[in-house]
């Protein structure tokens, strides 16, 4: 080899070899270009065989260097049966200013129909031989160094596109299953400390339902609680009514939604809905009595909506009507509390374990006059003539305010539980530590003295605990004190007179845990794979999505083995009645288990697969494994999806070089599951 230095080096026949064997593909020679910095060049792609899309060459682009501030990576990806998609990606950055990215993917999905018949001309054909779909998808991320403008920030996060778009992206399970996009844009500022604004955009989109949410341009703003009757120049203590904190706090909402496969500028126009609610809380600090300590309150809130909605019964259709009247409207509510808190400790010996109780309690007294009852009515809603009440602001964030007065106790109790044991590793007498048993676990509720009905609100139930500091475990439930009648309405008797404390509605439970072996090295992981500074919160994400779908080529050798697991459980009773009046409540149960592992069968074989199952229905959804060898510069890795929306496999050669990553033998194959 010739190098000539900071230009260029040439050399003859080459050939890699793996372990010391040589592999026979090679090239006649070698030019290498050793230019420093940044520059740009062309992306070498990958092959690929679908049984959808055919054979395709994918990654295939051109790196461009704009400036000192700009780069642009276009890459596109190319099939047989005529698909295609294209990628834009500007990136940009100025240190201690500001950092972002673009993403803008456009496709062209051309894939194989399976139910196409062909019949040779004698007989129509069985829809078209290729489906064909076009989405897009722009992806913008931007951050700001606080120190560019103390106070100031702007921050975005934009993901946008299709619905369709992510079920049509090969190779990526997690992709594929994603059925929420999100998107946020944020402007911030303060002022001294005393108060600050906000104003942002918003995006939420279901892409099962096609529903497309914005709210833009909301405005948040705050002012910071302030003690209009403080000295500036205290001397002595300070009078109980200097205490006295005065703050507001204020939004102004607007929202717009419609369907991206019905879209109609007009139809959008219609779904405007804006509102607005103010708050002014005021507070008093008071001095603690002894082991309770109390705070007064006041607060006041208005809100302002655009329109009121209202719910007719049609006898004729036998059903439900809804009316919009837009407009401007408001309502207020103002409230007056006082709130007492303490914390009780209790010990209990059993030889050298002791475990110890903390009970947190809390009360508060508080008065709610009743401004609204005027935007209330009941209306018929079957055709038993069962009647629901409902609010004009039903629907219409940020909600209405409840109906009639409320004067009564807000209670809940709070606990925590832990123990102390000997410490076997340590031999002196006054060794202990501490387990904590249950992080948390109590009940709140309320109950309103000028109520005529229902005064008792339901308890809200919930437990939480980190087992041997690895399993955390965290549960929920709501109980509902009261009867139901013979049609399954709720009726003012409480449930404990016919001997039951009351019906369970609805509840959660989750698990998870994570056990990992010690490092060979001995070293921890943020010393071995240190983060990028430069790397915005979704250029993270995305990296980490790739890994998940390609987690051969992310293996790390020097722990033997690990395990993640977590379960989740869910349940709600609904209501289920028939023309004759019957009932019955049905329990909708939601249950999952997800788990990803993976060990060493050799210091340089590894295997491991990443799955979620669906144990409500018994079908495991999405399942990746892969099987990994690493050859000291190089590393070879499989990675097969037997289920999902798209089953492949892949086969990847590449050296381990980040410089030398696009130097790949690949070999990969997709099949549809449709």
């Amino acid at each position: 080899m010739k190098m000539i230095s900071n230009k260029l080096a040439v050399s003859g026949p080459a050939s890699p070899e793996f372990e010391g064997v040589p592999i026979p593909i090679g090239i006649p020679f070698g030019i290498y270009p050793l230019v420093q910095g940044r520059h740009g060049g062309v992306l070498v792609p990958t092959f690929a065989q679908s049984q959808d899309y055919g054979l395709g060459l994918e990654g295939l682009g051109y790196y461009k260097v704009m400036n000192d501030y700009w780069d642009v990576t276009a890459r596109t990806n190319l099939y047989s049966y005529g698909g295609w998609s294209l990628n834009l990606n500007p990136r940009y950055q100025k240190r201690y200013r500001y950092t972002g990215n673009f993403n803008l993917t456009f496709q062209n999905t051309k894939a194989l129909n399976r139910s196409y018949v062909d019949y040779g001309g004698t007989t129509p054909t069985t829809g078209d031989e290729f489906n064909v779909t076009k989405s897009f998808m722009l992806n913008w991320t931007h951050s700001q160094d606080s120190r560019s403008r103390p106070g100031t920030s702007f921050g975005a996060n934009v993901n946008f596109g299709s619905t369709k778009y992510n079920q049509t992206v090969l190779n990526n399970p997690y992709l594929n299953y994603q059925n929420q996009l999100t998107s946020s844009i944020s402007y911030s500022k303060d002022f001294k400390g005393k108060a600050n604004i906000a104003l942002t955009a918003n995006h939420n989109q279901n892409n099962a339902l096609h529903l497309v949410n914005i709210n833009l341009p909301n405005l948040n703003g705050t002012v910071v609680t302030m003690f209009p009757f403080k000295k500036k120049e205290q001397i002595g203590q300070p009078k109980w009514y200097e205490n006295i904190g005065i703050g507001y706090s204020g939004n102004l909402n607007n929202q717009f939604s419609f369907y991206d496969t019905a879209y109609s500028f007009k139809k959008m126009l219609d779904t405007i809905q804006w509102s607005a609610a103010h708050s002014i809380p005021i507070t008093l600090s008071l001095p603690a009595m002894g082991p309770v300590t109390l705070a007064p309150s006041v607060s006041f809130q208005e809100h302002w909506f655009g329109q009121q909605i209202f719910r007719t019964w049609d006898d004729k259709e036998k059903k439900l009507d809804t009316s919009i009247h837009k407009g401007f409207y408001a309502a207020r509510q103002v409230s007056f509390g006082m709130s007492a808190s303490t914390r009780i400790f209790g010990t209990y010996g059993l030889g050298t374990t002791k475990i110890r109780h903390e009970v947190r309690p809390t009360v508060s007294v508080s008065y709610t006059p009743d401004m609204n009852s005027q935007n209330y009515y009941n209306v018929q809603v079957d055709t038993l003539g069962n009647k629901l009440r409902f609010s004009k602001f039903d629907g219409i964030p940020p909600g209405a305010f409840q109906e009639g007065a409320f004067g009564g106790l807000s209670f809940g109790i709070d606990n925590l539980l832990e123990m102390k044991v000997k410490d076997k590793k340590d031999t002196a007498a006054t060794a202990f530590k501490k387990v904590k048993l249950l992080d948390g676990f109590g009940f709140s509720s309320s109950y309103n003295l000028l109520a005529d009905s229902f005064a008792l609100s339901p308890f809200s139930l919930y437990a939480r605990s980190t087992l041997f500091n690895v399993i955390n475990i965290t549960s929920s439930a709501t109980l509902d004190p009261y009867q139901i009648n013979q049609y399954g309405y709720r009726i003012n008797k409480f449930a404990w007179s016919k001997g039951s404390l009351g019906r369970i509605t609805n509840g959660s439970v989750a698990i998870s845990t994570q056990f990992k072996s010690k490092p060979r090295d001995g070293r921890s992981d943020s010393a071995r794979t240190p983060v990028d500074p430069f790397m915005t919160p979704d250029e993270q994400q995305r990296q980490l999505q790739y890994a998940r779908a390609n987690p051969a080529e992310y293996t790390d050798f020097n722990i033997p083995w690990t395990l993640s697991l977590s379960y989740s459980f869910s349940f709600s009773k609904q209501l289920q009645t028939d023309t004759t009046g019957a009932y019955s409540y049905q329990t909708i149960t939601s249950s999952n288990i997800n788990f990803n592992g993976d060990f060493s069968l050799t210091p340089k074989w590894k295997v491991g697969a990443t799955g979620y199952l669906n144990v409500t229905n018994g079908s495991l959804q999405q399942l990746s494994m892969f099987v990994t060898r690493e050859m000291h510069c190089w590393q070879l890795a499989v990675n097969v999806n037997p289920i999902g929306i798209y089953r492949s496999f892949s086969i990847t050669i590449n050296p381990k070089s980040g410089i030398l990553r696009d130097l790949r033998i690949n070999r990969s194959r997709t099949f549809s599951n449709y």
